[in-house]
């Protein structure tokens, strides 16, 4: 016998009413443009995905590579991914002139994150829709309507999604991170409408599977894929049939996946052993990465406990459950990586959507508070080390980051600083509206977290961006390396991480030829990184040691100058 719990979810239609477009797609954007615009390529995964695309775009003088097999001076990508770097390499090669290079591989990542977003909110969309997730019915009526209630709880999930702490640096870089992240969103997007939009859910799924898998995730489309399937498979009101079909062509597709990845030798298993310490670490990584979001999701569980018993009737607690546990998982089981985790926020966010229609007035303020609190102490220590920087009033910020950064010279851009200041306005603004007196809407408890966390992003990638871009680029270290040799044709290479060589074929523009390679030309000088120098030096009866340079916020890299020997 099926016993139908009663939803928990209690609202009335004024309190679905519509957050307007133009500020969310203006507030999107406000999130998504910075970090992708001026800004240098940053170690690591940063710079060396941007090395691979490079690389297929003939952009480096002197190295080849196959667009099955990428390689960055004789080296593989170790995540195995693909498609990012052709989407890198194809921007590369179809930009015009006056488009840099690493300007223009941020264009299809950007588009990446707009489709993160975007796929979020419509799959949110489709699963609030579903009769389970629908408040209760009022007995003289007033209740929200279908239609209303799911873009509400859509709008609180993309503000849930965006106010996550983890998401600012790694959906801003051109990595395989990104391209993992957008086609999990999409494929969760596909699943989430194959019971209402069955044809173009479809074909979603069919787009996403192999988009992932090629992105450096094959394992995890294959589990989101056959377990989501599953999942909706429930969900029909159509024949058994057409449930049985549609689940054997979206397995159709996983084996598909699975043999091309097979094919392309794409497969990486990355398993790792955990001990306690791991076990702490990961609560940590979880706990900061996560925020605002997974308390949200836990009183979600609470509030919707009842229907947990019967989780396969409810696809809008079965879906991202489902995707959350697979991509928590493999968070854990692959050595605690943040981009792993990353692929968690997509359902994550899901979750948070669904507390906001059961949460109580106590905790909703309690959360305002905690962020405008937090929040406005970031904005404002953004901006006294930014004044310090300019001014040298108060002094000891500005010394902090003449020890943490030395050789570092500020400059002040005034188009920065404006975006900085109309930012901030737009903050003060958002809280005076929060807490001015205004009939209540569904989403208003997730936006300060934000708005908050724009903020913030925003004003580090205005305010503090020549500082972060010399502490995390390599520009500094290429730069003094090419002082001390100079104009070249030629440089040999000893043991450079992938990185590293990255940025001297970006930065130094210089032809690298790694040492033991056929026919090595012999270059004037010879560039190694100083770890592996001392486990294996370069011959010396070739090679004579002339410095050591250390990249100016880092004691712990530096690069070890050789200049050859003549006979």
């Amino acid at each position: 016998m099926t016993v139908n719990h009663p939803s928990p979810a209690i609202v009335a239609q004024h309190a679905v009413r519509r957050l307007p477009r133009l500020a969310l797609w203006l507030f999107c954007l406000a999130y998504v443009l910075p970090g992708f615009i001026g800004r240098d390529p940053w170690k690591r995964e940063d710079i060396t995905s941007f090395g691979f695309m490079s690389a297929l775009a003939e952009l480096f003088s002197g190295h080849t590579s196959s667009w099955l097999k990428p390689l960055l001076m004789g080296q593989t990508d170790p995540g195995a991914a693909l498609l990012p770097y052709w989407l890198g390499a194809w921007a590369i090669q179809w930009a015009p002139a006056w488009i840099p290079p690493d300007a223009a591989v941020r264009i299809p990542f950007a588009a990446l994150l707009i489709l993160t977003m975007a796929a979020t909110w419509y799959g949110i969309y489709a699963l609030a829709r579903s009769p389970s997730a629908q408040p209760v019915a009022f007995a003289f009526g007033g209740e929200a309507k279908p239609l209303d209630y799911a873009r509400a709880v859509a709008d609180g999930g993309l503000l849930a999604l965006i106010a996550c702490l983890g998401l600012a640096r790694l959906a801003h870089e051109t990595s395989p991170a990104l391209a993992q992240l957008g086609f999990t969103a999409s494929l969760f997007f596909g699943l989430a409408n194959l019971a209402t939009y069955r044809r173009a859910a479809l074909g979603v799924v069919a787009i996403s599977l192999p988009s992932l898998a090629l992105s450096g995730a094959p394992a995890t489309a294959l589990l989101l894929g056959t377990g989501g399937a599953l999942v909706m498979a429930f969900q029909y009101r159509s024949a058994m049939r057409v449930r049985m079909l549609d689940v054997g062509l979206i397995l159709l597709m996983c084996l598909a996946c699975a043999l091309l990845t097979y094919k392309l030798n794409l497969w990486r298993w990355r398993l790792h052993s955990q001990g306690l310490y791991d076990i702490q670490q990961m609560a940590r990584l979880f706990v900061w990465f996560l925020w605002p979001a997974w308390p949200l999701a836990l009183w979600t569980m609470w509030r919707w406990r009842l229907q947990l018993t019967q989780v396969w009737q409810h696809p809008h607690l079965a879906l991202p459950l489902w995707f959350l546990t697979v991509t928590l998982g493999t968070t854990a089981l692959t050595g605690l990586s943040d981009r792993a985790l990353l692929l968690a926020l997509p359902a994550l966010a899901t979750l948070a959507a669904f507390a906001l229609p059961t949460l109580e007035r106590s905790v909703s303020a309690l959360v305002d508070w905690f962020t405008l609190v937090f929040f406005s102490l970031c904005a404002l220590t953004i901006w006294v080390v930014w004044l310090s920087m300019q001014t040298g009033w108060p002094a000891q910020p500005a010394a902090n980051v003449a020890r943490l950064a030395p050789g570092f010279e500020f400059s002040f851009s005034a188009p920065a600083f404006a975006v900085a200041v109309l930012a901030s306005v737009a903050w003060i603004a958002l809280v005076r509206w929060r807490a001015g007196r205004h009939r209540a809407a569904l989403w208003k408890s997730l936006v300060l977290p934000a708005g908050g966390a724009a903020l913030c992003w925003l004003l580090l990638m205005t305010l503090w961006l020549p500082l972060l871009n010399f502490g995390r680029g390599y520009a500094p270290l290429v730069s003094q390396v090419s002082r001390l040799i100079g104009p070249t044709a030629c440089v040999n290479t000893h043991a450079l991480t992938l990185s590293q060589a990255a940025a001297f074929g970006f930065h130094g523009r210089y032809r690298l030829i790694a040492l033991g390679t056929p026919q090595t030309p012999n270059c004037p000088w010879l560039i190694a990184d100083h770890l592996a120098v001392v486990q294996q030096p370069p011959p010396a009866s070739q090679w004579r040691e002339r410095e050591t340079v250390f990249r100016p916020t880092d004691d712990g890299e530096a690069i070890v100058i050789y200049e050859r020997i003549t006979p």
